[in-house]
């Protein structure tokens, strides 16, 4: 990958159709959701091939994932293979990161140790709402274990979740999973781990920015929302003390990477942090490019 050439690296993008065409959720809950971000239901599932095109027109990466949590709704994701196979299919387009449901017990953490060793896996996405767990339960230590031991990424959502907004009971999805505060233990209890909070993280946006601002391998994405809805402590952190570990993510197909750059384009961001936003912190993060230097990396 030539990180000079891109325009940006989107840290957060889902993989939601198979090529099977089979969804990872379902229907009740994509409607819901496709009506909450207000997409259009024929740009609701692109397949990894159209993901890798449409990235590759516009100049930038993109880390890529499903999200298994079939124990929860007895829906299987989009294969990990799959995703690995096409991000390889990319030449670099995709960056493939994997899910596997904490569930699974000692069999997803052979089947983690497999992805990063056969396909090159930098990653795993949690999204504790769905799957329907506190990421400090000791279930899920086994694969935070092994994906600290081979350095790869553990990926948590964080705060309120469009998927279930509008269905009654939410669809059955419980936000208080997604509490930030549960990843603080994780931070503590694997030092070494690399750990991304995903998303402003409402309603708890000051819990995500004092975990990020006090555990060195905690970094914030900034997908799932429109910048010009960010809470102003999210922007003066990430032009300041933590601008070194924020990272631009869309959430796409959910919500655009062309309308999330044009409205972080009116942020008062400092000129010299926005590159760092867009790509740098990624690039870094990933492997990409050597760690940065000074005060910032505190």
């Amino acid at each position: 990958m030539d990180v000079g050439s891109l325009v940006a690296i989107d840290a957060h993008t889902h993989a939601e159709v198979s090529s099977r065409g089979g969804m990872s959720l379902d229907d009740t809950l994509n409607a819901a959701s496709a009506a909450y971000f207000k997409v259009d239901a024929a740009r609701r599932a692109p397949t990894l091939a159209e993901i890798a095109a449409y990235y590759r027109e516009r100049d930038m990466a993109a880390v890529v994932f499903p999200v298994d949590a079939e124990h929860a709704t007895g829906i299987p994701p989009v294969p990990n293979e799959e995703v690995a196979e096409a991000a390889a299919a990319s030449g670099g387009v995709l960056i493939p990161f994997a899910s596997i449901d904490p569930f699974r017990g000692q069999a997803g953490v052979a089947q983690a140790r497999a992805l990063v060793e056969r396909h090159g896996v930098k990653g795993f996405k949690f999204h504790p709402s769905i799957q329907g767990f506190f990421p400090n339960d000791r279930m899920a230590y086994g694969l935070y274990e092994a994906i600290e031991e081979f350095g790869a990424i553990a990926l948590f959502h964080t705060g309120q979740t469009g998927i279930g907004a509008g269905v009654p009971g939410g669809g059955g999805i419980r936000l208080k999973y997604s509490n930030p505060l549960y990843v603080d233990d994780v931070a503590v209890d694997f030092p070494q781990l690399k750990i991304i909070l995903a998303h402003p993280s409402f309603p708890w946006q000051d819990e995500a920015l004092s975990i990020a601002t006090h555990k060195p391998g905690v970094y914030i994405d900034l997908s799932g929302w429109s910048p010009k809805y960010f809470p102003p402590q999210l922007v003066q952190y990430a032009n300041t003390l933590l601008q070194d570990k924020v990272l631009f993510g869309s959430d796409f197909p959910l919500l655009t990477p062309d309308r999330w750059l044009a409205d972080f384009a009116k942020l008062p961001i400092k000129d010299g942090v926005r590159p760092k936003i867009l790509k740098q912190n990624a690039a870094r993060l990933l492997g990409l490019l050597p760690p940065p230097a000074g005060p910032g990396t505190r």
